[in-house]
């Protein structure tokens, strides 16, 4: 018997949180896996236990206990609706867990514990979650995830309502492949529709008024045709995996200054729901996450849903 697929769910409480399960819900591919809601809960802060030794500050502790003591009641309650909201919807009851964590090392750290051994199909998040200072990119608990998650996909639902139409990021890379493998084993048979997009970003879009950095005509000729022969094979993988092949489009883009504006403008242009994109292009220096296409689309592309593989 095949092994029940995962899905790690991170929420706090917070109205970004619910529509985290408002996007679980209509998100039909994944209905028949276990979700596995999960929260750190920090509690006191560690500063605070120093007090306890001190005498006169004994009622500070007493109030910060029933502070904490609420605040569990208020997130153990919301992850009980949190649950009820997703079998309203369609999940099975018995495969949806709750999972609340006392902090450890650190809500990433944490976080990231639980990811690696939890053999999970994908990470599910937001980009910003209950404190208005997490919106501060550089930092927060979202960035950290983004570039430190590397076990899993991660789904970073967006603002925008998702429909059934994806757009898949193609640069060549293995990590692009792994997207396209990942959709075409978890959302087959559900009717979604396809784009494949690939963007070559010409050296005459930095320098547009020096004909010295153009790059030759013939170039970018070669390199749109190996794209599209890479498509042909990627639109077969689809379509074997049982996507209509009426609802596959192909998109070549050339001159293009920013890789990630072009990706996020088609996705809005041809009404996309989410963007797929690979963890780490071509690039020898992809180790280095920051800058890298998959996280500008990302921060570019906020309204949207981005699966990154």
């Amino acid at each position: 018997m095949e092994k029940q697929k995962k899905l790690l769910v991170l929420i706090d409480g917070s109205s970004r949180s619910r529509q985290t399960l408002a996007y679980l819900g209509r998100l039909a591919p994944f209905k028949n896996f276990r979700i596995v809601l999960f929260n750190v809960f920090s509690g006191i802060p560690e500063c605070y236990y120093d007090l306890e030794k001190t005498p006169q500050y004994h009622h500070v502790m007493s109030q910060m206990n029933a502070w904490e003591s609420s605040q569990k009641k208020e997130i153990e309650a919301f992850f009980d609706n949190a649950r009820k909201t997703l079998v309203d919807a369609g999940y099975r009851q018995d495969s949806v867990e709750i999972k609340i964590q006392k902090r450890k090392t650190g809500i990433a750290r944490d976080i990231l514990a639980e990811a690696e051994q939890g053999n999970y199909t994908a990470v599910v998040m937001r980009r910003r979650g209950k404190t208005r200072l997490e919106s501060i990119v550089v930092g927060s608990v979202a960035n950290k995830l983004f570039g430190k998650l590397t076990c899993c996909p991660l789904i970073i639902a967006g603002q925008r309502k998702t429909n059934d139409k994806l757009l898949i990021a193609i640069d060549g890379s293995p990590s692009s492949m792994k997207a396209i493998d990942f959709v075409a084993e978890n959302v087959r048979g559900h009717g979604y529709g396809i784009g494949l997009i690939h963007v070559i970003r010409g050296f005459g879009s930095l320098v547009p008024d020096n004909p010295e950095f153009m790059m030759p005509a013939e170039n970018v000729k070669l390199a749109q045709e190996e794209m599209m022969r890479l498509f042909g094979d990627i639109k077969e993988k689809l379509i074997l995996a049982g996507f209509d092949e009426q609802r596959i489009e192909e998109k070549i883009i050339t001159g293009i200054h920013s890789r990630a504006g072009a990706i996020v403008e088609e996705a809005a242009a041809g009404d996309y729901g989410t963007i797929v994109v690979g963890r780490k292009g071509l690039s020898r220096v992809q180790e280095f996450f920051m800058g890298r296409v998959s996280n500008k689309v990302i921060h570019a592309g906020r309204e949207f849903t981005v699966w990154m593989v």
